[in-house]
């Protein structure tokens, strides 16, 4: 599906663009890593550590969505559990379930306020502890009763409520998380020396002006504005405190 995308960078930039797809956030991150891929989509964390391994690399564009970045908190209705503008304190001693490990909107920053709100470690509070690997598994897994709580990224909880995916006699958002930055392109070192000088700089814009909504579905996102490593430093310093990240 990222195939047009591709084709689109490349009459834009005039080299060639492969799209290289990878199956999670690890993959992307090795690809990056190891230069198989010099221009990336990543989630929020998983962009941090790609540059945090390639020094120089750079976080050049987010979709306009993802400066306002959302984690919701959902239960099984059998919890008793319901939705509260306060952090959710019944959510303890029951079990609870995390996304990817790896995952900004289902794991990092549902973390980060759970730490911070009760004071203890997701394993301390909870009865058990789950990572599902995806957010449609999360939804689906508390749905089912699997699990009595969960992390979800906004965005797959609404498409999914959207398609019908969603029974809400079962289960429901009970929290959502202020918000942060989450995902974004990074582009990395060296572009520029094995490019052309201004190389990363012409990618940027054409991910900027990019307005094709066939195009932009595939993220999904309204568009992409502009951005910078900097955006990215509160995210940093979480996966630092939560032992996630090598300072």
């Amino acid at each position: 599906r990222f195939q047009k995308v591709a084709d689109y960078l490349s009459a834009e930039l005039g080299v060639q663009v492969n799209y290289i797809p990878v199956k999670s956030y690890a993959a992307a991150i090795g690809a990056f890593r190891n230069n198989q891929v010099q221009l990336a989509w990543f989630g929020g964390l998983s962009g941090v550590r790609a540059r945090q391994l390639v020094p120089g690399s750079r976080a050049i564009a987010q979709g306009v969505e993802d400066r306002q970045f959302k984690s919701y908190f959902i239960a099984h209705h059998s919890t008793g559990l319901t939705r509260s503008d306060s952090f959710p304190q019944g959510i303890a001693g029951k079990t609870f379930t995390f996304g990817s490990k790896g995952s900004t909107s289902g794991r990092l920053m549902p973390e980060y306020y759970i730490r911070q709100q009760l004071q203890r470690s997701p394993q301390q509070l909870f009865s058990a502890v789950g990572f599902s690997g995806d957010h449609s598994l999360t939804i689906n897994q508390v749905q089912a009763g699997a699990y009595q709580v969960g992390a979800v990224n906004y965005q797959v909880w609404q498409s999914m409520l959207a398609a019908g995916k969603v029974d809400l006699s079962k289960v429901s958002v009970i929290w959502q998380t202020p918000q942060y930055t989450d995902y974004q392109w990074s582009i990395r070192a060296g572009v520029d020396g094995d490019y052309g000088p201004g190389f990363s700089d012409k990618v940027q814009a054409a991910l900027l002006k990019m307005r094709d909504p066939q195009l932009l579905k595939q993220f999904p996102r309204s568009g992409f504005i502009a951005a910078e490593n900097a955006d990215y430093q509160a995210i940093k310093e979480t996966a630092i405190a939560l032992d996630l990240l090598q300072p």
